[in-house]
């Protein structure tokens, strides 16, 4: 018990056990996948709505962060909103500053950064929340990261966080490939959240946000989802 009251102590076997902690809240969130495909980047999340009372819209777990970066949460959501909100201003600045858009690599970099902070210095805690963030540079070059509540980040063709993470990454393994449409990405990546969850989906719990190249991160209409889902 000892070397888990405070972030800053190591156990004796090299381990931050607030740290652990924090990716144990993330494990216990909603099920996030991202893929990319021949054009862009597709995130998609199932909302988990646990009452009828619920308004679904006013679940916010999909955020976007510039013209051309998106981002899915999972873990504590108002951990997610000081993040958004600070990579926000790292674009911002970078506009200013550089009179371009902030390549997606330098973003997620300066967000894992300030997670780090959070896992090095008492009085704090850290951040309980995992993003993956998909994006296109200027150069078209697209991007799919995960970050960690340690700050480790990680590029992936095909990634997901939260409860189903395992289950998830098991069926990419086998049905993902380079260079899929639009409609054959969200098509796999709603089958894997329909099957590692085994849950209902509706279109006003699951939300799909899209990003190409020479375009920008939009959310898809429920309707959309709906024709999406009907063919699942």
């Amino acid at each position: 018990m000892a070397y888990d009251r405070a972030i800053t102590v190591f156990s004796p076997d090299g381990r931050l056990f607030q740290v652990e902690y924090a990716r144990e809240a993330v494990k216990r969130g909603t099920t996030t996948v991202g893929l990319k495909y021949d054009k862009g980047v597709v995130l998609i999340i199932d909302k988990r709505i646990t009452s009828n009372l619920i308004e679904p819209h006013s679940i916010e777990k999909m955020f976007q962060i510039d013209n051309t970066v998106g981002c899915a949460t999972s873990g504590l959501v108002a951990d997610a909103r000081v993040l958004v909100e600070r990579a926000r201003v790292v674009c911002q600045v970078n506009k200013i500053r550089y009179n371009e858009e902030i390549p997606v690599e330098m973003l997620v970099k300066e967000i894992c950064d300030f997670k780090q902070s959070y896992t090095q210095y008492g009085g704090v805690r850290p951040f309980g929340i995992a993003l993956l963030i998909g994006g296109v540079d200027p150069d078209g070059t697209v991007h799919l990261y995960e970050t960690d509540p340690s700050g480790a980040m990680m590029a992936y063709k095909a990634g997901s966080i939260g409860a189903a993470r395992n289950n998830v990454l098991a069926i990419f393994e086998e049905k993902y490939k380079d260079g899929m449409s639009r409609d054959d990405a969200i098509m796999l990546g709603l089958g894997a959240l329909k099957e590692s969850t085994e849950a209902e989906m509706n279109a006003e719990a699951v939300e799909i946000g899209l990003v190409e190249v020479d375009g920008e991160f939009r959310k898809i209409t429920n309707g959309e989802v709906q024709t999406y889902l009907d063919r699942l």
